[in-house]
């Protein structure tokens, strides 16, 4: 058995069936022992930065750990975007790759690039494989890390001569996960006293509670709660419960915002404070006794202040929390939060608003949506409807344009059984596109790609719309977009197109009923805002409630083809 025999016979005693990834030289090894390996079901993407993607697609969507490979060099550098967005989001992720042989690192090689060095500071860990007795071992642990605690992705290196090198030994089973450490039983009675003397109290759920969805919604419900989900929170409590406010931060809701700036005790469980769920940090939650409840004891505290810190698992913390629960009245608080949630102004006139909403209304329960980033993220986020957790899939932390399509592609193989639907912009889509070709080498039929198509980097438009005195600075691609239906026929991949309120309800029944992955292209006036939005440097509590008026449409292509 060599060292490339080796990692294929670990991963799959750990269960790893699937990975995504692209060849070259000095991985060429690995690749010549999968032949070896037929129950291993390898995505050859066309990109490595596709590969990456897919694989977060597929742990995002299964929890599951994804796994990418890629050669030395250009190969593994492609993979850089892809681990920091993993490392924001934290996904467990394992991304393999080859490099020069032993005796030629650090000589500049050909195809030679220090990708530890460089992608040390957005992997939870990172090694470089010297020794093939090493190997096998070197893979469980990676997985280990990449599973516990908080997840994240690891970078295991190889050089090509281990790769050929002879191995002997035994290929490890998989490492038991670690306990999580208990929480403080002290954090925890100090957070239940303060929610039992609460007048207006809210809980804030992020993205580290997605596996503790059942438990957080007990705990909201037996103490009668209002429950407001982060964009990377979005499904781990029913948005079809009344107690939900929806999203909160720089495009959140208006009831969301609004309750964090007068509350009096707030619930932050599985969170980070990212600066767009903030706004300016001296004005968020301004009355709020906070407590932070977090795994990572890095981030309690970090950017808000914690009055009770209780590090711990979320579902564990949700279910001590639970034992005691004393659900108040509040009837003034409840009057306020229907009055918030009252002024949410759902898309009426036809644009990329209305697109996204006729869109994400028709989508199943299981269904999964992935997004790509802008104004069309946004809209999704505001406007979609999650019953439970891992149906939602986007970027972000890091917002990675060119993330939506192939992360629904990874999406799509770890539930084949469920439609993978995914939003797009005319300008992310044009970075991962070539995926189209995965789609078919595949016969992958569940992918459903949707353009919203305004003929701009919509999200960067709105700022000089807003902030750079309407100086539209290299953001109009409607002189220079492709044909999007020309372009998925190109790759034998059905396509329709709505320009109209009249024609997109047609356009969407042929889209979703096609039984083979499709895409639909919806046309959209160049101009539109995303509302609500907190401007930068602003506090929630001095968010922009709806779209200010503007000049008349017409003038919008002229311009921008000027600028």
């Amino acid at each position: 058995m060599t060292g490339a025999k080796a990692l294929w016979a670990t991963l799959a005693n750990h269960g790893i069936h699937t990975v995504f990834g692209y060849p070259g030289g000095a991985i060429m090894p690995v690749y010549d022992a999968l032949t070896f390996y037929p129950e291993m079901r390898h995505i050859l993407a066309r990109h490595e930065q596709g590969a990456i993607h897919a694989a977060e697609g597929w742990a995002k969507a299964s929890g599951e750990i994804g796994v990418c490979l890629a050669t030395s060099g250009p190969g593994a550098t492609n993979l850089v975007t892809g681990l920091a967005d993993a490392m924001l989001d934290s996904v467990p992720l394992l991304a393999i790759t080859g490099n020069v042989a032993s005796h030629l690192m650090g000589t500049d090689a050909f195809q030679e690039a220090d990708i530890t060095g460089i992608t040390m500071p957005v992997t939870k860990h990172n090694y470089v494989v010297r020794d093939v007795a090493e190997l096998p071992g070197v893979i469980a642990e990676a997985i280990r890390i990449a599973r516990s605690g908080r997840p994240g992705p690891v970078l295991v290196d190889i050089p090509k001569d281990v790769q050929l090198a002879a191995y002997s030994g035994p290929i490890p089973a998989p490492h038991a996960r670690p306990e999580m450490p208990a929480p403080n039983p002290d954090a925890v009675a100090a957070a239940r006293d303060l929610l039992r003397g609460a007048q207006k109290p809210v809980m804030m759920v992020g993205g580290g509670s997605v596996d503790a969805a059942a438990e957080l919604t007990a705990l909201a419900r037996a103490w009668d709660i209002p429950v407001i989900t982060t964009l990377m929170g979005l499904g781990s409590f029913p948005a079809s419960d009344p107690l939900w406010l929806g999203m909160p931060g720089m495009h959140g809701s208006v009831a969301a915002n609004r309750a964090i700036s007068e509350a009096d005790v707030l619930l932050a469980v599985g969170l980070r404070f990212d600066d767009r769920v903030t706004g300016r940090v001296n004005g968020f939650a301004p009355h709020a006794k906070v407590i932070h409840v977090d795994l990572d004891a890095a981030e309690i505290g970090k950017i808000v202040r914690a009055h009770v810190p209780v590090r711990g698992d979320a579902a564990v913390v949700a279910r001590a929390l639970l034992d005691g629960a004393q659900p108040q009245a509040r009837p003034v608080w409840k009057a306020q939060l229907e009055v918030w949630k009252a002024r949410t102004a759902l898309p009426e006139t036809y644009g990329a608003g209305y697109g996204v909403k006729a869109v994400v209304d028709r989508l199943r329960p299981d269904d999964i949506l992935s997004s790509d980033v802008g104004q069309h993220q946004m809209l999704a986020a505001q406007l979609a409807r999650f019953e439970r957790p891992r149906r939602w899939v986007n970027s972000g932390g890091l917002g990675t344009m060119g993330f939506g399509f192939p992360a629904a592609i990874g999406a799509a193989l770890a539930e084949p059984g469920v439609r993978s639907v995914v939003i797009a912009g005319d300008g992310g889509f044009q970075m991962t596109l070539q995926e189209l070709a995965t789609l078919k080498m595949y016969d992958i039929r569940n992918v459903k790609i949707c353009i919203i198509n305004n003929s701009f980097l919509g999200m960067v438009r709105q700022w000089q719309e807003l902030f750079h005195g309407k100086r539209y600075s290299e953001v109009w691609l409607g002189d220079s977009n492709p044909d999007f239906v020309k372009l998925a026929g190109a790759y034998r991949v059905p396509a329709y197109r709505a320009t109209s309120a009249e024609d997109l309800p047609g356009a969407i029944d042929a889209w979703l009923n096609d039984p083979d992955s499709a895409l639909l292209e919806v046309v959209v006036p160049h101009e539109h805002g995303v509302f609500p939005m907190v401007p930068a440097g602003a506090a929630l509590n001095e968010m922009i409630e709806t779209e200010p008026p503007r000049a008349p449409a017409a003038r919008v292509t002229e311009e921008a083809s000027q600028a």
